[in-house]
């Protein structure tokens, strides 16, 4: 189960306490102590104290016994019986204190969830009797006979545990989706959007329990009523958090959601935040990651609109963050559809993003320079756009992406540049099919900066990606300007097959002794 990344110290720390509170209960054979008559027989953390939300100490509770689980079935495969058992009993404390815990702040318990409740206590209390008599017998062949019957056990407890989880954060999301409907008070409203948000970030199967208990209709509701435009952003936010899923999709576009989102980006009575974060749904539906999107024919209707709101957006906004969204949402539109592209260059969009490339502030990132570059790609099919590109200097930007280096070593940023560098090149063999962008390219000297990409590994990060678009980009150039590499460069990276240059670049830094 995913939880927010946190620091391991700070995480041991916290799973630390849980597991001491439950070693005290086992002791205890999970008889628990009252110290007032009024409080409640069950273990509460200590950790209570800094999670502010319930859910995340359920679903925190629920990670550790998922885990114990995974390791109790490690322990088995090696015959760790007195493991086995350890963790069994410790298991076993740990659901009594998770449903405890559950039923102290939960509302309107179902039936049947008690029902799987007392289901799942009875099979770990089987569970953990059954393994003292493992411990407690010596026979080899006995103990092979009974650890069938322990992955028998184990493997229900994980099912009824599931099941049980299952019911849980169904009835929540219930809870926060009445409370969305029903209630008219902002701040009721604006927390339990914040509840389902969280959910959301803990994974896709609890974005389709959402979207299954009505999620995306109820979402939807709200940006329709004028009364909670102050709760649009967060909103929109969960929305696209629940759209990574197809369930999500299939869903937006009953409601109309496209048409919802357009009349929000066109609307300039809406804040920054609100059109930045409908272009976040945006960018979020049309990924091409996704393989679930062509079923959204709304989103053809409203396009030109939509295109149209973007690129406002992105020559108006304010920050980074506000481009980076509606930059990524012209990005994925124009692998979407083509004739994104042509509404692209009809809007002058080129000249707006060369122009906000230009400015640190607002292109302040390799994220945001993979977008744009991503969108030049993109409309560099069409033949309109090398003059352009000529205009306004295009070219210029795309041999300084060619040295696009990460400013740390963070895994996500190293890919960005990646990205930024493959993209240039690839845009640069397209439009230098056009003389005059050739021509400034090799003014501009991407001759030999190609060949640095080709010919040093290091320089792209041994990236082969980057390599095939730079090969590509270099055999167009060398058509265009022959005399403008040496006779070793045109012989290795021009003259023979492409696979043949590939082969020759990955190995140069191969060594045979």
């Amino acid at each position: 189960m995913h939880l927010i990344q946190v620091d391991s110290v700070q995480r041991w720390m916290e799973d630390l306490k849980l597991m001491t509170d439950c070693e005290c209960m086992c002791i205890l054979q999970s008889k628990p102590i009252n110290i007032e008559k009024d409080e409640q027989n069950e273990l509460i953390l200590s950790s209570q104290s800094y999670t502010c939300d319930n859910l995340q100490l359920l679903l925190k509770r629920a990670w550790i016994i998922s885990t114990e689980l995974t390791r109790i079935a490690q322990k088995l495969d090696k015959n760790r019986w007195q493991k086995v058992h350890s963790m069994t009993v410790r298991v076993n404390c740990h659901v009594r204190s998770m449903i405890n815990e559950y039923n102290a702040f939960t509302r309107n318990s179902s039936e049947e969830m008690q029902q799987f409740e007392n289901l799942l206590i009875d099979k770990c209390s089987e569970f953990t009797a059954f393994t003292e008599r493992c411990i407690q017998t010596e026979d080899e062949q006995t103990l092979k006979s009974m650890k069938s019957c322990i992955n028998e056990m184990l493997s229900t407890v994980a099912q009824y545990f599931g099941q049980l989880i299952e019911l849980f954060l169904t009835h929540e999301a219930q809870n926060l989706l009445k409370q969305i409907e029903m209630s008219d008070s902002i701040y009721i409203t604006e927390s339990a959007i914040n509840s389902l948000f969280s959910l959301t970030q803990e994974g896709a199967h609890l974005c389709r329990i959402i979207v299954k208990e009505g999620g995306v209709v109820a979402l939807f509701k709200i940006c329709r009523k004028d009364c909670f435009r102050c709760l649009y952003p967060q909103t929109l936010r969960t929305l696209a958090s629940i759209c990574c899923v197809e369930e999500g999709m299939h869903q937006l576009e009953k409601v109309d959601g496209i048409l919802c989102l357009a009349e929000i980006l066109t609307d300039n009575t809406h804040s920054e935040a609100t059109h930045a974060e409908a272009a976040a749904v945006i960018a979020q539906i049309t990924s091409p990651q996704l393989t679930f999107t062509q079923h959204l024919s709304s989103f053809l209707e409203n396009m030109e609109e939509i295109v149209t709101a973007l690129v406002k957006l992105c020559q108006d906004a304010s920050s980074g963050e506000v481009f980076l969204l509606a930059s990524a949402a012209l990005a994925n539109i124009t692998f979407f559809d083509t004739m994104a592209c042509e509404i692209l260059l009809q809007l002058n969009a080129m000249k707006i993003l060369l122009e906000a490339c230009s400015d640190k502030h607002i292109v302040d990132t390799p994220y945001s320079r993979d977008q744009v570059v991503t969108i030049l790609a993109n409309m560099s099919v069409l033949d309109q756009c090398a003059s352009e590109i000529i205009q306004e200097n295009g070219v210029q930007l795309l041999m300084e992406m060619l040295f696009e280096r990460p400013s740390s070593g963070n895994s996500a940023e190293i890919a960005a540049c990646e990205r930024v560098q493959q993209k240039s090149a690839v845009t640069l063999a397209r439009l230098s099919r056009d003389p005059e962008v050739a021509d400034a390219a090799i003014k501009l000297s991407c001759i030999p900066r190609l060949i640095k990409l080709c010919r040093s590994p290091a320089e792209r990060n041994n990236s082969d990606s980057v390599l095939v678009a730079c090969l590509a980009a270099l055999r167009r150039l060398a058509v265009m300007n022959p005399g403008g590499l040496e006779d070793s460069d045109f012989q290795q990276l021009v003259k023979p097959r492409l696979v043949d240059s590939f082969l020759l670049c990955t190995n140069m830094e191969e060594s045979f002794v």
